[in-house]
């Protein structure tokens, strides 16, 4: 799971609502015992948060510190994401992997990405009234699905 946390999210509480949509995801993993990576990207490179444990109740005070501000190192943060999950893939290889990619897709330039080599999700988090519809783009360079947080469903 990579989480964009620059500061553009913080602008019309983008940041806000995804954090509801992890913690939902949180409560879900915890429940099916499953195991999470989780890799913030903000100021000036990602930060691994998380290295396939098993989600605990431990994220709740994380999610809830969990702010916004600086640069977007998303490239960066897809770049290790690529190696983790290869690296994870050979130690186990019957493990199912997917990848949930949170952003409001606000990159200065994102050129040729490879996708990921699993199943992902790009979730846009844009909450602005003019929207710039790059993580659209990006889900497409990433061959991820895509869905906009305000088309969720969430039970």
């Amino acid at each position: 799971m990579i989480v964009d946390a620059s500061a553009s999210t913080r602008r019309h509480q983008a940041l806000t609502e995804a954090k509801g949509v992890l913690a939902q995801v949180f409560d879900d993993a915890y429940r099916r015992r499953a195991r999470l990576a989780l890799l913030t990207a903000s100021g000036a490179r990602p930060v691994w948060q998380r290295h396939g444990l098993k989600a605990s109740a431990a994220l709740q005070p994380w999610l809830a510190a969990l702010g916004a501000g600086g640069g977007t190192p998303l490239l960066a943060a897809l770049g290790e994401a690529v190696v983790w999950l290869e690296k994870r893939r050979r130690l186990f290889p019957d493990e199912i992997q997917r990848c949930l990619v949170m952003t409001d897709g606000r990159l200065k330039a994102f050129n040729e990405l490879a996708p990921l080599e699993c199943p992902t999700l790009l979730l846009d988090i844009e909450k602005a009234p003019i929207r710039l519809g790059r993580a659209r783009e990006l889900a497409v360079l990433l061959g991820a699905d895509y869905q906009h947080v305000d088309e969720l469903a969430l039970v």
